[in-house]
């Protein structure tokens, strides 16, 4: 689990947005924790802490180096669940446990990004883990209602539009 939250999501997901997308995306993400400021005053500091996050975040997908590791961090965290998988059901045994709820996450992550080729399939442990997490009822009312088909667009159009009624009517 702490191979888990040692590597950095948000350096891999912007990585892998496109160049002439990367500056809006990461414009998009600073006016959201902008207007949940604004929403929620009595959690300011907390969000300023997101908001800096985010600017040293942008500061590190200039350095090639940090991209790099960052990859073969998750490439090596991986690499060690797929020999995990292969001798038991879940990370932890043959229970569902807390080390299974930490790496969901990524590997949605690594489907909204589209390289499960690169990523999940090339592994043939993790690719038939992936599959029967997916078909847990838990899975699907908690990520896959948001993150699978139409309702990921739908999620994220959502999101776009509060950021942008919330700017507009911050004018006035």
């Amino acid at each position: 689990m702490q191979k888990i939250q040692r590597w950095n999501p948000k350096i891999f997901t912007l990585s892998h947005v496109p160049d002439k997308y990367r500056l809006f995306v990461s414009k998009f993400l600073r006016r959201v924790v902008i207007a949940r400021m604004a929403e929620s005053p009595d959690l300011a500091s907390v969000y300023h802490l997101k908001l800096r996050d985010a600017y040293e975040t942008e500061d590190k997908l200039k350095n090639i180096d940090i991209l790099k590791d960052n990859e073969e961090e998750l490439a090596q965290l991986l690499d060690e669940a797929e020999v995990q998988l292969s001798e038991t059901t879940y990370l932890a045994g043959e229970e569902f446990s807390m080390a299974d709820v930490m790496l969901i996450p990524v590997l949605a992550r690594l489907s909204l990004l589209d390289v499960e080729d690169e990523y999940i399939e090339s592994r043939p442990n993790i690719s038939k883990y992936w599959k029967v997490v997916k078909q847990r009822p838990s899975y699907k009312a908690v990520i896959g209602n948001y993150f699978s088909g139409w309702r990921k667009y739908r999620t994220l159009l959502k999101t776009w539009c509060f950021v942008c009624v919330r700017s507009v009517l911050r004018k006035y």
